[in-house]
């Protein structure tokens, strides 16, 4: 349960807010359940427990929170925290499944794979496969709902002179303009700019339409008078321009003694509403292999008209961590927030790389993640015993459980991408009992509720006992809690620690001697299965990918803590090894040209060893 409920704006009262200009969105846009926004907002933003996972540097402004936009709002809001930009770049109702791209790295014992040179090695041969990052499918409607709540918190966290970028395309931008015309109203907003990209594949195929090759911002501020830097870019050749000067408030053309206008050539212009960005090339350095990446040029031209040095930058659907990574390049403060372990991991290391001091966060919020949201729901699907897919049912049920005496019992699964189905009220069974319950099938004898947090189980019950008397199906309360704890299963390892002393090191060694992690494997099981009955459809050979007896070609990420022996303290890396896609080492966060030999080195003795797996899964193991 969240530790309490924090309103969203000073100056209501606690657990409500002022929603007078809902009300016309919703006779506008006319769309389901967007009356249930009122309840959710009135009752205010759900502040859970937050647990330090990694403090690096001292710099408490730096944050990397793993957890929902709405509960780090929450959080921040408790601890008067105010921000003075905010970029998001939230899922676009797309329909589209994202998927990182996950490559397996060289065997470290293999000695010819050390050795090879780097001018041999073909990029497209290396042995991949691809894992779930997110599912950017949504109803409209609770979309719309889903971030009119985001939309909401993150206003009450701004600061007077802050300004927001909401980036979006066609897919829903138009509708979320109506929502920010409502939140932050008309005259707050600046600019629908276009970021126009020609290096990018184009959103149509079609010969009837025209090619797609932009995509929309909106920026709004909070108030009227807010904070706005004169951004300028290279013209493609110089211009001979007059010369502007203040007169008496007036911008006025200089004159010399004699009258004449003075001239000057101008070689830069400012930036308008339509910004000319490179998508980011596949060779680009910036690459960190993430989905939805976006270049750094469109953020630091963002991050400058709307921020100074010292200032506070927050993104809270952060991704590849790029809004943090320029904000700390260019001397602000950053707040990246995310619900995916890679989305966390990216930035974490991208950060360490800048030599940037931030501390890592995790929401407390009931929910195990198994590196997200999408990947726990199908995870979920494995673990609750009984669980099959259901074409008769609405897709409110999630599918069904059949057993000898209650037959086809429905089954519903809170959508962890949609935390406003996590809390199970009164107006959320009341909505089962009212609107599902009566479409299902005549012989429904039960069905099966599952829930995260609940408001008050008894209340609940006894809410059902009053209000579902209209049929004569039996609802059967689950915590869902109990489930999603089996979800997270540690990986196995083996190791030797020595301490070493030659010429140029003196301290610890830890050498890996196998790691195995039961999901990857699964993973690349079902991988080399898909594989194969492709090749045979098509009559080709098929190459499966294969793992050594050591497995140690698994492993992405390993850091040594001297700290502690405590599995559950805070994490201090101390040393840390990290592979690169090409089997390359990054040295505590610096690029070498060095091949992985297994090993890590610490010049204390290492008490904790973290170690990442290819797909981003973590596991700590006391030395």
């Amino acid at each position: 349960m969240a530790i309490k409920y924090i309103p969203y704006f000073p100056n209501t009262l606690e657990g409500q807010a002022v929603l007078n200009n809902f009300v016309r969105t919703k006779r506008m846009l006319r769309y389901r359940d967007n009356d249930q926004i009122v309840e959710r907002v009135q009752r205010g933003m759900p502040l859970y427990e937050m647990e330090l996972k990694e403090q690096i540097g001292q710099n408490p402004n730096n944050m990397i929170i793993r957890g929902e936009c709405l509960s780090a709002c929450a959080y921040l809001k408790d601890n008067d925290i105010q921000v003075d930009l905010v970029y998001i770049d939230p899922p676009f109702a797309s329909g589209a499944d994202y998927a990182k791209k996950v490559y397996i790295r060289r065997n470290p014992k293999v000695a010819a794979a050390i050795a090879q040179a780097e001018s041999e090695l073909d990029i497209e041969e290396l042995k991949a496969f691809e894992e779930k990052m997110y599912g950017d499918v949504w109803d409209k409607e609770r979309y719309l709902n889903w971030m009119y709540e985001n939309l909401m918190a993150i206003k009450s966290i701004m600061s007077d002179e802050a300004s927001i970028y909401v980036h979006l395309d066609w897919h829903i931008g138009h509708y979320v303009k109506i929502l920010m015309d409502e939140i932050f109203g008309e005259d707050n907003f600046r600019n629908e700019i276009v970021w126009h990209y020609t290096n990018k594949m184009s959103g149509t195929t079609s010969p009837h339409d025209f090619v797609c090759e932009h995509d929309t911002i909106f920026r709004y501020t909070k108030n009227s008078e807010y904070l706005y830097n004169v951004v300028t870019e290279e013209r493609d050749e110089p211009v001979k321009q007059s010369k502007r000067v203040k007169v008496d408030g007036k911008n006025m053309r200089a004159r010399d003694e004699e009258g004449n206008i003075i001239y000057e050539i101008s070689t830069e212009k400012k930036v308008k509403d339509v910004w000319e960005i490179p998508y980011i090339a596949s060779t680009d350095s910036q690459r960190v292999d993430y989905a939805t990446q976006k270049p750094e040029a469109l953020l630091e031209r963002i991050i400058k008209a709307s921020s100074n040095e010292g200032m506070l930058v927050a993104d809270f659907f952060g991704g590849s961590g790029v809004t943090s990574a320029v904000a700390n390049k260019l001397g602000r403060n950053f707040i990246h927030c995310d619900i995916g372990i890679n989305s966390i991991q990216t930035a974490r290391d991208r950060l360490l790389a800048d030599k940037a001091e931030f501390k890592v966060l995790e929401i407390k919020d009931g929910v195990s993640l198994y590196r997200n949201p999408v990947q726990t729901m199908d995870k979920l699907k494995s673990l609750i015993k009984g669980l099959r897919n259901e074409d008769a049912l609405d897709k409110f049920w999630e599918g069904s459980i059949v057993d000898t005496k209650h037959g086809m019992m429905p089954v519903y699964l809170p959508n962890l991408m949609d935390s406003s189905t996590r809390l199970l009220d009164k107006p959320l069974m009341n909505r089962i009992i009212r609107e599902a319950l009566p479409d299902l099938p005549d012989n429904t004898k039960r069905v099966i509720v599952y829930y995260i947090d609940i408001t008050d189980r008894a209340e609940i019950e006894q809410f059902i006992k009053e209000q579902n008397n209209q049929t004569t199906i039996e609802i059967e309360l689950r915590d869902l809690k109990q489930v999603l704890d089996d979800v997270v299963v540690e990986d196995e390892a083996e190791w030797e620690v020595t301490e070493t002393q030659d010429n140029l090191f003196k301290g610890w060694k830890v050498e890996m001697k196998s790691f195995h992690s039961d999901r990857v494997l699964r993973k690349i099981q079902e991988v080399n299965m898909k594989g194969e009955q492709q090749a045979l459809a098509k009559n080709k050979a098929f190459k499966p990918i294969e793992i050594s007896d050591e497995g140690l070609e698994t492993i992405e990420w390993l850091s040594l803590d001297s700290s502690t022996a405590n599995k559950q303290a805070t994490w201090h890396s101390d040393a840390e090894v990290k592979i690169d896609r090409l089997g390359y080492v990054v040295l505590n966060g610096n690029k070498t040209k060095d091949f992985w030999d297994a090993t890590i080195k610490c010049d204390q003795k290492p008490l904790r060893m973290k170690v990442r797996n290819i797909c981003g899964d973590e596991t700590i193991f006391v030395l």
